[in-house]
Protein backbone atom coordinates (compact mmCIF):
# COMPACT_ATOMS: atom_id res chain seq x y z
CA UNK A 1 0.00 0.00 0.00
CA UNK A 2 3.18 2.75 0.55
CA UNK A 3 4.57 1.93 -2.51
CA UNK A 4 1.29 2.60 -4.71
CA UNK A 5 0.50 6.04 -2.30
CA UNK A 6 4.73 6.30 -2.70
CA UNK A 7 3.90 5.90 -6.95
CA UNK A 8 0.91 7.78 -6.75
CA UNK A 9 2.38 10.93 -4.73
CA UNK A 10 5.53 10.74 -7.26
CA UNK A 11 3.12 10.63 -10.18
CA UNK A 12 1.12 13.83 -8.75
CA UNK A 13 4.05 15.69 -8.26
CA UNK A 14 5.53 14.82 -11.67
CA UNK A 15 2.26 16.56 -12.99
CA UNK A 16 2.19 19.20 -11.03
CA UNK A 17 5.62 19.60 -12.50
CA UNK A 18 4.85 19.69 -15.64
CA UNK A 19 1.76 22.06 -15.23
CA UNK A 20 3.58 24.66 -13.51
CA UNK A 21 6.46 24.57 -16.69
CA UNK A 22 3.86 24.92 -19.24
CA UNK A 23 2.36 27.26 -17.47
CA UNK A 24 5.24 29.09 -16.80
CA UNK A 25 6.32 28.94 -20.37
CA UNK A 26 2.54 30.03 -21.71
CA UNK A 27 3.40 33.43 -19.07
CA UNK A 28 6.39 33.66 -20.39
CA UNK A 29 5.59 34.00 -23.98
CA UNK A 30 2.37 35.50 -23.45
CA UNK A 31 4.57 38.30 -21.60
CA UNK A 32 6.88 38.17 -24.37
CA UNK A 33 4.26 38.84 -27.04
CA UNK A 34 2.12 41.62 -24.78
CA UNK A 35 5.78 43.81 -24.15
CA UNK A 36 6.64 43.59 -27.88
CA UNK A 37 3.05 44.35 -28.54
CA UNK A 38 3.63 47.81 -26.67
CA UNK A 39 5.54 49.22 -29.81
CA UNK A 40 3.29 47.05 -32.69
CA UNK A 41 0.02 48.40 -34.32
CA UNK A 42 -3.46 47.90 -32.02
CA UNK A 43 -5.40 44.71 -32.04
CA UNK A 44 -7.17 42.42 -30.02
CA UNK A 45 -5.65 40.64 -26.96
CA UNK A 46 -6.65 36.96 -27.65
CA UNK A 47 -5.75 33.98 -25.68
CA UNK A 48 -2.12 33.03 -25.21
CA UNK A 49 -1.34 30.61 -27.98
CA UNK A 50 -4.55 30.17 -29.64
CA UNK A 51 -5.01 34.15 -29.73
CA UNK A 52 -7.67 35.27 -32.78
CA UNK A 53 -6.32 31.69 -35.06
CA UNK A 54 -10.25 30.18 -34.74
CA UNK A 55 -11.70 33.85 -35.71
CA UNK A 56 -9.14 33.65 -38.72
CA UNK A 57 -10.24 30.43 -39.73
CA UNK A 58 -14.01 30.76 -39.30
CA UNK A 59 -13.40 33.95 -41.85
CA UNK A 60 -11.44 32.60 -44.49
CA UNK A 61 -13.05 29.34 -44.70
CA UNK A 62 -16.03 31.46 -45.72
CA UNK A 63 -17.96 32.82 -48.64
CA UNK A 64 -16.45 35.99 -47.58
CA UNK A 65 -12.93 35.98 -46.40
CA UNK A 66 -11.94 39.46 -45.15
CA UNK A 67 -14.55 39.45 -42.56
CA UNK A 68 -12.52 38.91 -39.55
CA UNK A 69 -9.99 41.51 -40.86
CA UNK A 70 -12.89 44.07 -41.64
CA UNK A 71 -14.25 43.79 -37.71
CA UNK A 72 -10.73 44.72 -36.69
CA UNK A 73 -10.13 47.63 -39.15
CA UNK A 74 -13.58 49.43 -37.74
CA UNK A 75 -11.82 48.61 -34.59
CA UNK A 76 -8.16 49.14 -34.89
CA UNK A 77 -7.40 50.72 -38.16
CA UNK A 78 -6.40 49.29 -41.14
CA UNK A 79 -2.94 47.72 -39.84
CA UNK A 80 -3.49 45.83 -36.51
CA UNK A 81 -2.11 43.13 -34.96
CA UNK A 82 -3.42 39.61 -33.94
CA UNK A 83 -1.98 35.73 -32.47
CA UNK A 84 -2.30 33.94 -35.60
CA UNK A 85 -1.20 30.20 -34.89
CA UNK A 86 1.31 30.66 -31.88
CA UNK A 87 2.49 33.65 -33.36
CA UNK A 88 2.31 37.57 -33.22
CA UNK A 89 1.58 38.32 -36.61
CA UNK A 90 0.67 42.66 -38.00
CA UNK A 91 -2.67 42.07 -40.85
CA UNK A 92 -2.54 45.30 -43.28
CA UNK A 93 -6.04 45.92 -45.41
CA UNK A 94 -3.46 49.48 -46.15
CA UNK A 95 -2.89 48.95 -50.13
CA UNK A 96 -0.19 51.99 -49.24
CA UNK A 97 1.75 49.19 -46.50
CA UNK A 98 1.19 45.88 -48.39
CA UNK A 99 3.11 47.74 -51.75
CA UNK A 100 5.87 48.51 -48.94
CA UNK A 101 5.83 44.87 -47.94
CA UNK A 102 6.11 43.32 -51.68
CA UNK A 103 8.24 45.65 -52.73
CA UNK A 104 10.91 45.14 -49.48
CA UNK A 105 10.58 41.40 -50.13
CA UNK A 106 14.28 39.99 -49.71
CA UNK A 107 15.00 43.18 -47.92
CA UNK A 108 13.04 43.46 -44.65
CA UNK A 109 10.87 40.73 -45.47
CA UNK A 110 10.39 37.17 -46.82
CA UNK A 111 8.18 34.85 -47.72
CA UNK A 112 6.75 32.29 -45.39
CA UNK A 113 4.71 29.06 -45.56
CA UNK A 114 4.08 26.02 -43.44
CA UNK A 115 6.17 22.97 -43.06
CA UNK A 116 3.99 20.71 -45.22
CA UNK A 117 4.06 23.72 -48.01
CA UNK A 118 8.02 23.89 -48.16
CA UNK A 119 8.60 20.54 -48.15
CA UNK A 120 5.90 19.92 -51.28
CA UNK A 121 7.11 22.62 -53.81
CA UNK A 122 10.74 21.93 -52.81
CA UNK A 123 13.93 23.40 -51.12
CA UNK A 124 14.90 24.68 -54.53
CA UNK A 125 11.55 26.01 -55.34
CA UNK A 126 10.92 29.23 -56.73
CA UNK A 127 8.14 29.97 -54.35
CA UNK A 128 10.63 29.34 -51.09
CA UNK A 129 13.94 30.34 -52.24
CA UNK A 130 15.21 33.78 -51.03
CA UNK A 131 18.03 36.43 -51.93
CA UNK A 132 19.89 35.90 -55.07
CA UNK A 133 18.73 32.07 -55.97
CA UNK A 134 15.38 33.28 -55.96
CA UNK A 135 16.14 36.19 -57.87
CA UNK A 136 17.71 34.10 -60.38
CA UNK A 137 14.80 31.48 -60.91
CA UNK A 138 12.29 34.10 -60.68
CA UNK A 139 13.69 35.78 -63.79
CA UNK A 140 14.26 31.71 -65.66
CA UNK A 141 10.65 31.82 -65.11
CA UNK A 142 9.99 35.27 -66.44
CA UNK A 143 11.73 34.66 -69.40
CA UNK A 144 10.24 31.06 -70.14
CA UNK A 145 6.76 32.93 -70.43
CA UNK A 146 7.25 35.87 -71.70
CA UNK A 147 4.69 37.58 -74.20
CA UNK A 148 7.10 36.50 -77.75
CA UNK A 149 6.98 33.15 -75.79
CA UNK A 150 3.44 33.18 -75.63
CA UNK A 151 2.72 34.28 -78.93
CA UNK A 152 5.14 31.29 -80.47
CA UNK A 153 5.02 28.56 -78.20
CA UNK A 154 2.04 28.75 -76.22
CA UNK A 155 -1.10 30.14 -78.62
CA UNK A 156 -1.33 27.22 -80.90
CA UNK A 157 -1.28 24.81 -78.36
CA UNK A 158 -3.29 25.76 -75.57
CA UNK A 159 -6.14 25.78 -78.58
CA UNK A 160 -5.64 23.11 -80.13
CA UNK A 161 -5.77 21.47 -75.77
CA UNK A 162 -9.33 23.44 -75.46
CA UNK A 163 -10.40 22.00 -78.79
CA UNK A 164 -9.61 18.20 -77.20
CA UNK A 165 -10.68 18.93 -73.65
CA UNK A 166 -13.86 20.90 -74.11
CA UNK A 167 -15.74 18.26 -76.27
CA UNK A 168 -19.21 17.68 -74.44
CA UNK A 169 -22.76 16.01 -76.13
CA UNK A 170 -25.79 17.55 -75.85
CA UNK A 171 -27.43 17.43 -72.91
CA UNK A 172 -24.34 16.45 -70.63
CA UNK A 173 -24.12 17.09 -67.05
CA UNK A 174 -21.03 18.07 -66.00
CA UNK A 175 -19.43 19.45 -62.46
CA UNK A 176 -17.45 22.36 -63.95
CA UNK A 177 -15.01 22.72 -60.72
CA UNK A 178 -13.73 19.40 -62.61
CA UNK A 179 -13.87 20.38 -65.89
CA UNK A 180 -11.52 23.35 -65.13
CA UNK A 181 -9.27 21.09 -63.12
CA UNK A 182 -8.95 18.98 -66.16
CA UNK A 183 -8.16 21.71 -68.29
CA UNK A 184 -5.42 23.72 -66.26
CA UNK A 185 -3.91 20.38 -65.84
CA UNK A 186 -3.77 19.10 -69.12
CA UNK A 187 -2.41 22.86 -70.42
CA UNK A 188 0.63 22.73 -68.14
CA UNK A 189 1.42 19.76 -68.43
CA UNK A 190 1.42 20.04 -72.22
CA UNK A 191 3.35 23.19 -71.74
CA UNK A 192 5.71 22.60 -68.79
CA UNK A 193 6.69 18.67 -70.34
CA UNK A 194 5.26 19.02 -74.03
CA UNK A 195 3.61 15.67 -73.94
CA UNK A 196 -0.25 15.41 -74.94
CA UNK A 197 -0.97 11.51 -75.11
CA UNK A 198 -4.18 11.01 -72.52
CA UNK A 199 -2.22 8.68 -70.78
CA UNK A 200 0.77 10.49 -70.13
CA UNK A 201 -1.37 13.68 -69.14
CA UNK A 202 -4.53 11.14 -66.57
CA UNK A 203 -1.53 10.06 -64.64
CA UNK A 204 0.53 13.43 -64.23
CA UNK A 205 -3.54 14.86 -63.10
CA UNK A 206 -3.87 12.28 -60.60
CA UNK A 207 -0.62 12.83 -58.76
CA UNK A 208 -0.42 16.44 -59.15
CA UNK A 209 -4.53 16.20 -57.50
CA UNK A 210 -3.08 14.49 -54.51
CA UNK A 211 0.43 16.78 -54.43
CA UNK A 212 -2.49 19.64 -54.07
CA UNK A 213 -4.77 18.16 -50.98
CA UNK A 214 -1.62 17.78 -48.78
CA UNK A 215 0.11 21.41 -49.44
CA UNK A 216 -2.10 22.26 -46.68
CA UNK A 217 -2.01 19.64 -44.35
CA UNK A 218 -0.69 18.61 -41.02
CA UNK A 219 2.95 17.15 -42.31
CA UNK A 220 2.38 14.11 -40.16
CA UNK A 221 4.45 11.47 -42.88
CA UNK A 222 2.60 8.16 -42.07
CA UNK A 223 0.42 6.18 -44.18
CA UNK A 224 -3.05 7.25 -44.49
CA UNK A 225 -2.45 10.83 -43.82
CA UNK A 226 -2.89 13.47 -46.82
CA UNK A 227 0.83 14.42 -46.02
CA UNK A 228 2.19 11.34 -46.96
CA UNK A 229 0.57 10.45 -49.97
CA UNK A 230 1.06 13.81 -51.29
CA UNK A 231 4.71 13.96 -50.80
CA UNK A 232 5.07 10.08 -52.02
CA UNK A 233 3.19 11.74 -55.50
CA UNK A 234 5.56 13.99 -55.14
CA UNK A 235 8.28 11.69 -55.95
CA UNK A 236 6.66 10.23 -58.73
CA UNK A 237 6.58 13.09 -60.42
CA UNK A 238 10.12 14.38 -59.34
CA UNK A 239 11.49 10.55 -60.77
CA UNK A 240 8.84 11.04 -64.52
CA UNK A 241 11.07 14.89 -64.55
CA UNK A 242 14.42 13.31 -63.83
CA UNK A 243 13.79 10.17 -66.49
CA UNK A 244 12.92 13.29 -69.40
CA UNK A 245 16.35 15.12 -68.03
CA UNK A 246 17.99 11.63 -68.87
CA UNK A 247 16.56 11.11 -71.78
CA UNK A 248 17.63 14.30 -72.66
CA UNK A 249 21.25 14.16 -71.46
CA UNK A 250 21.47 10.55 -73.75
CA UNK A 251 19.58 10.78 -76.75
CA UNK A 252 19.06 15.11 -77.29
CA UNK A 253 16.33 17.60 -76.96
CA UNK A 254 13.99 15.85 -79.88
CA UNK A 255 12.94 12.97 -77.33
CA UNK A 256 12.19 15.49 -74.33
CA UNK A 257 9.22 17.52 -75.97
CA UNK A 258 8.80 21.02 -76.26
CA UNK A 259 7.74 22.35 -73.41
CA UNK A 260 9.13 24.51 -70.79
CA UNK A 261 11.40 21.47 -69.47
CA UNK A 262 12.97 21.17 -73.15
CA UNK A 263 13.92 25.08 -72.80
CA UNK A 264 15.00 24.82 -69.85
CA UNK A 265 17.60 22.11 -69.94
CA UNK A 266 18.79 23.86 -73.41
CA UNK A 267 18.81 27.55 -72.43
CA UNK A 268 19.37 27.41 -68.64
CA UNK A 269 22.08 25.78 -66.10
CA UNK A 270 20.38 24.61 -63.14
CA UNK A 271 21.29 21.35 -61.47
CA UNK A 272 19.08 18.20 -62.36
CA UNK A 273 17.31 18.68 -58.62
CA UNK A 274 16.82 22.01 -59.14
CA UNK A 275 14.99 21.63 -62.25
CA UNK A 276 12.69 19.38 -60.77
CA UNK A 277 11.16 21.85 -58.08
CA UNK A 278 11.41 24.72 -60.91
CA UNK A 279 8.89 22.36 -63.12
CA UNK A 280 7.07 21.66 -59.53
CA UNK A 281 6.57 25.29 -58.61
CA UNK A 282 4.92 26.42 -62.14
CA UNK A 283 2.87 23.41 -62.19
CA UNK A 284 1.42 23.94 -58.79
CA UNK A 285 1.09 28.07 -59.14
CA UNK A 286 -0.14 28.23 -62.67
CA UNK A 287 -2.38 25.03 -62.05
CA UNK A 288 -4.29 26.62 -59.12
CA UNK A 289 -4.89 30.19 -60.84
CA UNK A 290 -5.70 29.14 -64.11
CA UNK A 291 -8.73 26.34 -63.02
CA UNK A 292 -10.49 28.46 -60.35
CA UNK A 293 -10.21 31.85 -62.03
CA UNK A 294 -11.98 30.02 -65.70
CA UNK A 295 -14.71 27.76 -63.04
CA UNK A 296 -15.39 31.82 -61.39
CA UNK A 297 -15.55 33.31 -64.76
CA UNK A 298 -18.28 30.98 -66.01
CA UNK A 299 -19.97 31.01 -62.25
CA UNK A 300 -20.59 35.03 -62.14
CA UNK A 301 -21.42 35.82 -65.89
CA UNK A 302 -24.39 32.84 -65.00
CA UNK A 303 -25.45 34.73 -62.62
CA UNK A 304 -25.37 38.30 -64.59
CA UNK A 305 -26.78 37.41 -68.02
CA UNK A 306 -26.08 41.19 -69.34
CA UNK A 307 -22.36 40.73 -69.33
CA UNK A 308 -22.78 36.86 -70.49
CA UNK A 309 -24.03 38.46 -73.28
CA UNK A 310 -21.77 41.23 -73.69
CA UNK A 311 -18.95 38.50 -73.70
CA UNK A 312 -20.38 36.36 -75.99
CA UNK A 313 -20.66 38.78 -78.93
CA UNK A 314 -17.19 39.71 -78.63
CA UNK A 315 -16.05 36.18 -78.50
CA UNK A 316 -18.79 34.97 -81.74
CA UNK A 317 -17.26 38.69 -83.66
CA UNK A 318 -13.72 37.19 -83.15
CA UNK A 319 -14.99 33.82 -84.56
CA UNK A 320 -16.50 35.25 -87.72
CA UNK A 321 -13.57 36.65 -89.06
CA UNK A 322 -11.68 33.49 -88.79
CA UNK A 323 -11.57 30.86 -91.50
CA UNK A 324 -13.50 27.39 -90.49
CA UNK A 325 -12.05 25.80 -87.96
CA UNK A 326 -8.83 28.00 -88.21
CA UNK A 327 -6.95 29.34 -84.87
CA UNK A 328 -7.69 32.20 -83.03
CA UNK A 329 -4.54 34.94 -83.68
CA UNK A 330 -2.33 36.85 -80.83
CA UNK A 331 -4.28 40.02 -82.49
CA UNK A 332 -7.76 38.48 -81.76
CA UNK A 333 -6.62 37.89 -78.60
CA UNK A 334 -5.75 41.46 -78.48
CA UNK A 335 -9.09 42.42 -79.08
CA UNK A 336 -10.93 40.86 -76.54
CA UNK A 337 -11.10 44.32 -74.13
CA UNK A 338 -14.07 43.38 -72.61
CA UNK A 339 -13.91 39.29 -71.88
CA UNK A 340 -10.48 41.01 -70.10
CA UNK A 341 -12.58 43.08 -67.60
CA UNK A 342 -14.42 39.99 -66.95
CA UNK A 343 -11.73 38.49 -66.20
CA UNK A 344 -10.34 41.25 -64.15
CA UNK A 345 -13.18 41.67 -62.33
CA UNK A 346 -13.25 37.67 -61.30
CA UNK A 347 -9.80 38.23 -59.81
CA UNK A 348 -11.08 41.12 -57.89
CA UNK A 349 -13.98 39.04 -56.28
CA UNK A 350 -12.26 35.55 -56.51
CA UNK A 351 -8.84 35.55 -56.44
CA UNK A 352 -6.89 33.05 -55.11
CA UNK A 353 -4.63 35.43 -53.89
CA UNK A 354 -6.16 36.35 -50.77
CA UNK A 355 -3.36 36.62 -48.72
CA UNK A 356 0.29 37.09 -48.41
CA UNK A 357 2.55 35.92 -45.49
CA UNK A 358 5.91 37.33 -44.94
CA UNK A 359 8.12 37.16 -42.26
CA UNK A 360 10.18 40.34 -40.49
CA UNK A 361 13.82 39.84 -41.50
CA UNK A 362 15.07 42.68 -38.42
CA UNK A 363 13.22 44.88 -36.44
CA UNK A 364 11.60 47.53 -38.74
CA UNK A 365 9.50 50.57 -38.19
CA UNK A 366 6.84 51.56 -40.62
CA UNK A 367 4.96 55.13 -39.44
CA UNK A 368 4.75 55.20 -35.62
CA UNK A 369 4.74 51.42 -35.26
CA UNK A 370 7.73 49.04 -34.99
CA UNK A 371 6.92 45.68 -36.41
CA UNK A 372 10.04 42.86 -34.53
CA UNK A 373 12.27 40.69 -36.12
CA UNK A 374 10.32 37.31 -36.67
CA UNK A 375 6.77 38.62 -36.82
CA UNK A 376 4.25 37.56 -38.99
CA UNK A 377 3.70 40.10 -41.36
CA UNK A 378 0.31 39.59 -43.35
CA UNK A 379 -0.73 42.01 -46.37
CA UNK A 380 -4.73 40.63 -46.88
CA UNK A 381 -5.52 41.38 -50.21
CA UNK A 382 -8.71 40.59 -50.59
CA UNK A 383 -9.80 43.43 -48.18
CA UNK A 384 -8.58 46.03 -50.33
CA UNK A 385 -10.25 44.15 -53.42
CA UNK A 386 -13.83 43.98 -51.59
CA UNK A 387 -13.14 47.60 -50.00
CA UNK A 388 -16.48 49.45 -50.71
CA UNK A 389 -14.61 52.91 -50.21
CA UNK A 390 -13.51 51.58 -53.45
CA UNK A 391 -14.61 50.06 -55.49
CA UNK A 392 -18.22 51.02 -55.53
CA UNK A 393 -20.67 47.97 -55.24
CA UNK A 394 -17.44 46.02 -54.13
CA UNK A 395 -19.63 42.52 -53.62
CA UNK A 396 -21.31 42.84 -57.01
CA UNK A 397 -19.86 41.43 -59.67
CA UNK A 398 -19.69 44.32 -62.70
CA UNK A 399 -17.31 43.99 -65.05
CA UNK A 400 -17.81 47.43 -66.50
CA UNK A 401 -16.17 49.27 -63.42
CA UNK A 402 -12.91 48.52 -65.53
CA UNK A 403 -13.97 50.34 -68.75
CA UNK A 404 -14.70 53.46 -66.55
CA UNK A 405 -11.26 55.73 -67.57
CA UNK A 406 -10.59 56.53 -63.62
CA UNK A 407 -10.26 53.12 -62.98
CA UNK A 408 -7.32 52.71 -65.50
CA UNK A 409 -4.43 53.19 -62.70
CA UNK A 410 -5.87 51.03 -60.28
CA UNK A 411 -6.75 48.29 -62.85
CA UNK A 412 -2.95 48.10 -63.61
CA UNK A 413 -2.39 44.89 -61.98
CA UNK A 414 1.31 44.95 -61.83
CA UNK A 415 1.82 48.32 -59.89
CA UNK A 416 -1.38 49.36 -58.36
CA UNK A 417 -1.45 48.65 -54.78
CA UNK A 418 -5.21 48.80 -54.93
CA UNK A 419 -5.49 45.39 -57.10
CA UNK A 420 -2.72 42.98 -56.83
CA UNK A 421 -4.37 39.65 -57.61
CA UNK A 422 -0.62 38.12 -59.02
CA UNK A 423 0.94 39.55 -55.94
CA UNK A 424 3.83 42.53 -56.48
CA UNK A 425 7.33 43.39 -55.67
CA UNK A 426 10.01 40.72 -56.39
CA UNK A 427 7.54 38.01 -56.21
CA UNK A 428 4.93 39.09 -58.79
CA UNK A 429 3.85 35.79 -60.15
CA UNK A 430 5.97 35.20 -63.50
CA UNK A 431 2.94 33.34 -65.19
CA UNK A 432 0.48 36.26 -65.13
CA UNK A 433 0.45 36.38 -68.85
CA UNK A 434 0.16 32.82 -69.47
CA UNK A 435 -2.58 32.85 -67.30
CA UNK A 436 -4.73 35.33 -68.13
CA UNK A 437 -4.32 34.01 -71.71
CA UNK A 438 -5.40 30.48 -71.08
CA UNK A 439 -8.47 31.90 -69.23
CA UNK A 440 -9.56 33.99 -72.51
CA UNK A 441 -9.41 31.57 -74.85
CA UNK A 442 -11.00 29.21 -72.28
CA UNK A 443 -14.03 31.46 -72.35
CA UNK A 444 -13.93 31.73 -76.22
CA UNK A 445 -14.58 27.78 -76.69
CA UNK A 446 -16.58 27.35 -74.05
CA UNK A 447 -19.06 30.16 -74.60
CA UNK A 448 -18.95 29.80 -78.26
CA UNK A 449 -19.64 26.59 -78.20
CA UNK A 450 -21.83 25.70 -74.94
CA UNK A 451 -24.86 26.94 -73.66
CA UNK A 452 -25.76 25.66 -70.13
CA UNK A 453 -28.36 25.56 -67.40
CA UNK A 454 -27.39 25.62 -63.64
CA UNK A 455 -28.85 22.81 -61.72
CA UNK A 456 -27.75 23.57 -57.86
CA UNK A 457 -26.94 26.46 -56.38
CA UNK A 458 -23.70 27.15 -55.63
CA UNK A 459 -21.33 29.65 -53.44
CA UNK A 460 -17.86 30.56 -53.14
CA UNK A 461 -15.49 29.08 -50.42
CA UNK A 462 -11.66 30.06 -49.63
CA UNK A 463 -10.20 27.35 -47.72
CA UNK A 464 -8.03 25.24 -47.41
CA UNK A 465 -8.27 26.60 -51.41
CA UNK A 466 -10.68 28.12 -53.25
CA UNK A 467 -13.47 26.49 -55.16
CA UNK A 468 -17.56 26.42 -55.24
CA UNK A 469 -19.13 24.51 -52.68
CA UNK A 470 -21.74 21.81 -54.83
CA UNK A 471 -18.37 21.92 -58.00
CA UNK A 472 -21.11 24.00 -60.31
CA UNK A 473 -23.15 21.31 -61.84
CA UNK A 474 -24.53 22.80 -65.02
CA UNK A 475 -26.50 20.63 -68.25
CA UNK A 476 -24.90 21.37 -71.53
CA UNK A 477 -26.25 21.73 -74.92
CA UNK A 478 -24.20 22.48 -78.04
CA UNK A 479 -24.68 26.30 -78.69
CA UNK A 480 -24.62 25.86 -82.42
CA UNK A 481 -26.91 22.87 -83.12
CA UNK A 482 -29.48 25.17 -81.38
CA UNK A 483 -28.95 28.14 -83.57
CA UNK A 484 -29.86 25.80 -86.32
CA UNK A 485 -32.97 24.25 -84.84
CA UNK A 486 -34.19 27.57 -84.01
Amino acid sequence: MEKILLLVHSESLLLSMIIILVSRFVFNKYKQITRKSKYMPPGPRGWPIIGDSLSWYNAVASSHPPRYVEEQVKRFGKIFSCSLFGKWAVVSADPTFNRFVMQNEGKLFQSSYPKSFRDLVGKNGVIIVHGEQQRKLHGIASNMMCLEKLKFHFLKDIQMILIRTLNFHNNQVISLQDVCRRVAINLMVNQLFGVSTESEVNEMAQLFSKFVDGCLSAPINLPGFAYHTAMQARKKIISKINKMIETHMQQGASNVGSGVLRRLLEEESLPDEAVADFIINLLFAGNETTAKTMLFAVYFLTQCPRAMQQLLEEQENLRSHVDGDAMLTWQDYKAMSFTQCVIDETLRIGGIAIWLMREAKEDIIYQDYVIPKGCFVVPFLSAIHLDENLYNGALTFNPWRWTDPENKEIRNWRSSPFFSPFGGGARFCPGAELARLQISLFLHYFVTTQRWTQLKDDSMYFFPSARLVNGFQILLNQRHEQAELN
